[in-house]
């Protein structure tokens, strides 16, 4: 009769992991001043009910409706123009990043990366904005950076885990660095590639109805304005027509990697 294997080793980090978590959890909690409580009160909950009162109805006039209609194409051009700059610019990244040039520039760019994708949209884009002027400029440079670190890394790290044999059986036959990449590499990770874009273009449909708020244009820009007169309706239509923006975005970039991954 053979004897039992031996059960595996207990991995000790990954618990000292999550016991390090909950606490910083527990801490979070523990130092900030969260008044529950007073979020529940009649006079919090009445107040809250006001507010939601006054954006109804929204407002349908036509001029209003063919101003929104424009700053929301706006946006989507934002959105639109931002994550190509930054899919162009990840591609040039990644390659270094992804150590086919060496230790030391897959380094220093992962390095610029990390920079890149720390600052956030509106930090980028109040940077930007100084630069280039109010409007829509500003804020596509700004997703087109913040982005760019984004997919940066996620397509180093998809060449990086490409399996290496296709590239060196055409390497071995004669084929160039350039064709042997191109040929056997790319094609392994397109679809994941394809797949980080559209999910990235998904959330700078949403960070660029944000990038309004400081002057970057389209919906974000409509809805700070109406807020800050108090002009509930008009800020309703607004919001509705993020809504309906990023609703259509999500469905044509889930009907795309469905077909990519079939």
């Amino acid at each position: 009769m053979n004897p039992m294997p031996k059960p595996p080793r207990r991995d000790w980090t990954i618990i000292v992991l999550m016991a390090m978590l909950a606490a910083l959890i527990v801490a979070s909690f523990a130092a900030l001043p969260l008044k529950w409580r007073e979020f529940f009160t009649v006079e919090a909950i009445n107040s809250s009910l006001e507010l939601l009162a006054g954006f109804a109805p929204p407002e349908t006039g036509l001029p209003f409706l063919t101003k929104t209609f424009q700053a929301t194409l706006e946006t989507l051009a934002m959105s639109g123009l931002g994550t190509l700059l930054a899919v162009i610019l990840g591609l040039a990244f990644s390659l270094p990043a992804s150590g086919r040039f060496g230790a030391a520039p897959r380094a220093a760019v992962r390095a610029l990366l990390n920079v890149l994708r720390s600052i956030p949209e509106l930090v980028w884009a109040s940077i930007m904005l100084i630069a280039a002027g109010l409007g829509p400029l500003g804020g596509t440079l700004a997703l087109a950076a913040h982005t760019a670190g984004v997919l940066g890394r996620l397509f180093a790290d998809s060449l990086e885990n490409a399996a290496p044999l296709p590239e060196q059986t055409l390497r071995t036959n004669g084929a160039s660095a350039g064709a042997a990449f191109f040929y056997a590499t790319l094609p392994q990770t397109l679809p994941q590639m394809m797949s980080y874009t559209l999910y990235r273009w998904e959330n700078n449909i949403r960070a660029a109805a944000i990038l309004g708020v400081v002057g970057a244009g389209g919906l974000g820009q409509m809805l700070k304005y109406h807020l800050s007169l108090f002009q509930m309706p008009l800020a309703a239509t607004v919001i509705i027509a993020m809504l309906l923006l990023v609703a259509l975005v999500d469905g044509i970039s889930f009907a795309m990697r469905r077909a990519l991954t079939r």
